[in-house]
């Protein structure tokens, strides 16, 4: 090697200098940029402990976990939640996920101030926002804000008295193709009677009842068509792995929302929920569009869920929606149609099969009442009915827990004080920005501090005596008194269409029908978990819920 060559290697070129020099000058600023966030992470870290009031609570057991992996196994979390309330109070602290805290409220007055501000002060975690996008896309549960307002101000005029009122016949004729398919099927037995599995036709009628009342179209379940959303929703209520809150990976993504769009079980099935759920909320909109261009819709459907979706498209409409933001809007309405009815018809027929004193009671009232009630009547004119229904959506509520996220510093008023983490009494919580509130709402509905000592009873008659729903209880602000449909700005939209389905199906089986547990009164049942979770009779696979049903005579 001569003297040229050596000095070639041994001195960098100026090119080279300056290409090692960006690349320090590169590394310099995203150190600098990790350094800023880490700097601004550790700040908003010590303002939340600083300004949020810290509270007693149970210790962590998993030191990944908090206790989030034993409230998503547990088929009774709301038992934990109520167990800690009575030794902590009615606010306190849980630890979460990798150091995280939440504070939970079980507290009526507490809970009423959260809700009142829910969607703009008590926003949705990144989780459940990228769960929700996921799925069912940007529609009425997933937006917040003006956003939200507007969206539920589109939807509003089809869940109207008026609107219902026109759909109560839809409820009765899937009611009774529910009752030919039974008389059918008992018939065909030896004995009068027959094990039906109730769960998959509660299931199909809610699926044709929302198909039919809120998009004009016939899914044909209760006829035994079978369709990807069918199928996509049986997968969901029969396949343990659909339950993704026991994941791993789906607890590790309340801290790191980017796990979502990683491979899983769960994930992989909540993506193909909303592959299908698209394809078919497109196909019922392409078909709409159609008819309306075709004039064969009638001018009250513009007030029929799919009418105002159509209008709501119109560039020039008052509460415009985008064409994503409309199948959104139908996926949602297909999904909470499915699951929510369809599982609280299911408790209802569970509970009164385990009852037989409650269920001749309903049946008495109902033929003493005569023909099928109208709308107005199913509201007002059968109190058992009523208190039936109430009770099922008192005890056993699809939708158990809400967690959100302080956008901005609050202060969370208290019904009663408790005891801070340093010993001192308060009487109300402030709480950062940034936040994490949890209220359980089985834990509400069937507290024995709020509700008494036969709150875990299954007592329909508490809802019909005068002062049967007591003092404490009377300060939850929801649907009587109950967090089931939740409250504020929030409120289910679909909470009339659904008690009236609910009772309209119900008033039809139960006055056909007899119903029992196929093997006896003491039969175990447990919650499963899908989408929601739903009930099954211990030892049955999947969502079982076979009752032996034979026609009243």
């Amino acid at each position: 090697m001569n003297a040229s060559t050596i000095a070639t290697l041994a001195i960098p070129s100026p090119l080279s200098l300056w290409t090692t020099a960006r690349s320090f000058g590169a590394l310099n600023l995203a150190g600098s940029f990790a350094a800023l966030w880490a700097l601004v992470k550790v700040l908003a870290a010590l303002r939340w402990r600083f300004k949020t009031t810290q509270l007693r609570g149970p210790p962590r057991t998993s030191l990944v976990y908090g206790v989030s992996h034993d409230l998503g196994s547990s088929n009774d979390s709301g038992a934990m939640y109520e167990h800690w309330a009575e030794e902590y109070g009615v606010a306190y602290m849980i630890p979460s996920i990798l150091g995280q805290t939440s504070i939970v409220l079980c507290d009526p007055r507490a809970i009423a101030h959260f809700l009142a501000r829910e969607s703009w002060t008590y926003l949705q975690t990144s989780l459940s926002l990228a769960l929700l996008e996921g799925s069912i896309g940007k529609g009425l549960l997933w937006a917040e804000g003006e956003h939200h307002r507007r969206q539920r101000k589109a939807l509003t005029p089809a869940f109207s008295n008026a609107a219902i009122r026109k759909l109560t016949p839809v409820f009765y004729d899937s009611a009774y193709k529910v009752k030919d398919a039974w008389d059918t099927i008992i018939e065909s037995s030896k004995d009068g009677n027959a094990v039906i599995e109730v769960q998959n036709w509660m299931n199909h009628i809610s699926l044709d009842t929302i198909g039919i009342a809120g998009f004009s179209h016939d899914f044909g379940s209760l006829d035994g068509k079978r369709t990807s959303v069918t199928e996509m929703f049986d997968t969901f209520g029969n396949n343990p792995q659909a339950s993704a809150v026991n994941e791993a990976p789906v607890l590790l993504a309340s801290a790191f929302p980017i796990i979502t769009k990683m491979p899983s079980n769960g994930t992989k099935l909540f993506k193909k929920l909303g592959v299908t759920l698209e394809k078919i909320s497109n196909e019922l909109l392409i078909r709409s569009r159609r008819e309306k261009d075709a004039n064969v819709s009638e001018r009250d459907e513009e007030k029929s869920i799919i009418g105002l979706l159509l209008k709501s498209e119109g560039q020039d409409a008052e509460l415009h929606m985008s064409k994503d933001e409309v199948v959104a809007q139908m996926k949602v309405l297909l999904l909470a149609g499915y699951e929510t009815t369809s599982i609280s018809l299911t408790w209802a027929l569970l509970e009164l099969s385990q009852r037989p004193d409650a269920q001749t009671r309903l049946r008495e009232e109902l033929f003493a009442f005569g023909a099928d009630p109208t709308y107005d009547q199913l509201k007002a004119n059968l109190p058992f009915l009523d208190g039936v229904v109430h009770e099922v959506l008192r005890l056993h509520p699809p939708v158990r827990e809400f967690v959100r996220l302080a956008a901005a510093d609050d202060v969370i008023p208290l019904s009663e004080p408790v005891r801070t983490a340093s010993g001192e009494m308060t009487d109300n919580i402030y709480a950062a920005k940034g936040t994490l509130i949890t209220v359980s709402v089985p834990a509400i509905n069937r507290s024995v501090a709020i509700w008494g000592p036969d709150a875990k009873e299954f007592k329909p008659e508490r809802w019909l005596a005068e002062g049967g729903i007591n003092g404490k209880a009377k300060e939850v602000q929801g649907h009587r008194h109950l967090l089931t449909f939740t409250d504020g700005p929030r409120t289910c939209l679909g909470k009339d269409f659904a008690i009236a389905e609910f009772k309209a199906v119900l008033l039809v089986l139960v006055k056909n029908f007899v119903f029992e547990m196929r093997d006896g009164p003491d039969t175990q049942v447990e919650v499963a978990k899908g989408i929601l979770p739903r009930p099954r009779v211990v030892g049955e696979d999947g969502i079982g819920a076979p009752l032996r049903v034979r026609r009243y005579e």
